[in-house]
């Protein structure tokens, strides 16, 4: 077979593969997209094929998939980049997509706090469908009341515009850690909440609420970040009146925060003062002593999310999802000190 070069050193089109293997660009188009049985002979499509591996020609997906109408792209949306949390969700996100052919394009929305702008000049045309993880409640109106599919992930089941919904058992995870505290003997309790308008700590305070309904329990709300938590945690700490015993906190981030405001204080975690979290991120094991907290499986959920949008693009009907989470107790909780 002939192999003539390609006019200008210029990248092979599926002209010259059609030209090499004395075939029309139809026939290339059937062969290449895998469409040839029953209209193309073997040996025609053998020539096709060592035509096109000779010339190291490469078809040009994003054109094809503009003209199916389809560009295997995904968004994952999510509040911010500086939570561990998210990475982890990226990961999963984007290893189920490469199994399938899609990729995924990671996207902040800042702070979580709506709306979240659209990326895109339009949407619709640079996208497949959405991931939204962790958002807050409007923060997705620029996605809804289009075409495009939407998958919420740490969200409301009932809420409305979602084709799909994936969760993580956040209340079982607050039942698990309030029942381990009870059990140390707590009944002063400081609950470190995010001040940030979500679901999922709607959940866990109302979780909390319900398990603590016998105890003494005082709410303070912080941004997720360690300098504020540090703050408010000081001062609720300082309060006058009886000292709560234990602090649960929504988060790592604000769980670390309590820890450096109780050393400041004096006060010695965990025999004067029993700290939790909720994620279990490397930041728990970085501190001393170590953070008794939730271990979210992030990267698995970050996986069964992309799974869902996945089977939603393929007109299966959408299952609800609730992955289980784990105590895992560490140095930070200890039996409440004496009163």
């Amino acid at each position: 077979m002939q192999t003539p070069e390609p006019l200008g050193g210029t990248r092979p089109t599926s002209r010259d593969v059609a030209r090499t293997a004395g075939v029309s660009q139809a026939t290339v188009s059937l062969v290449l997209g895998d469409k040839w049985r029953g209209r193309v002979s073997e040996r025609t499509a053998g020539s096709v094929r060592e035509a096109a591996r000779s010339l190291g020609y490469r078809p040009n997906l994003a054109a094809r998939n503009l003209r199916l109408g389809r560009t295997r792209t995904a968004l994952l949306v999510v509040p911010a980049l500086t939570n561990e949390f998210f990475a982890h969700v990226y990961t999963g996100a984007a290893a189920a997509a490469a199994a399938h052919g899609f990729g995924v394009v990671l996207y902040p929305s800042p702070e979580g706090l709506g709306p979240a702008r659209d990326p895109f000049a339009s949407a619709q045309a640079a996208l497949d469908g959405v991931l939204a993880s962790s958002m807050a409640t409007d923060a997705l109106e620029a996605f809804r009341g289009t075409d495009l599919p939407l998958v919420m992930l740490d969200s409301d089941p009932a809420a409305p515009g979602a084709a799909a919904h994936v969760n993580l058992d956040v209340a079982e995870g607050t039942r698990r850690v309030t029942g381990h505290l009870l059990g140390l003997g707590h009944r002063r309790f400081l609950h470190l909440a995010s001040a940030a308008p979500s679901w999922t700590f709607d959940v866990r305070a109302a979780t909390l609420a319900h398990a603590l309904s016998g105890a003494e329990v005082r709410t303070v709300r912080s941004p997720l970040n360690i300098a504020d938590a540090w703050e408010a945690a000081g001062r609720a700490l300082a309060a006058p009146g009886p000292r709560p015993t234990a602090v649960i906190c929504d988060d790592d981030i604000l769980a670390v925060g309590v820890c450096k405001a109780a050393r400041r204080l004096g006060l010695r975690v965990p025999e004067d003062l029993s700290v939790t979290g909720f994620d279990d991120m490397a930041l728990a094991t970085a501190v001393e002593p170590e953070l008794t907290t939730v271990r979210l499986p992030a990267e698995e959920f970050g996986r069964r999310g992309m799974e869902a949008l996945l089977a939603v693009l393929a007109g299966e009907p959408p299952r609800p999802v609730s992955l289980p989470v784990e105590l895992v107790p560490r140095g930070s909780s200890g039996p409440a000190p004496a009163s």
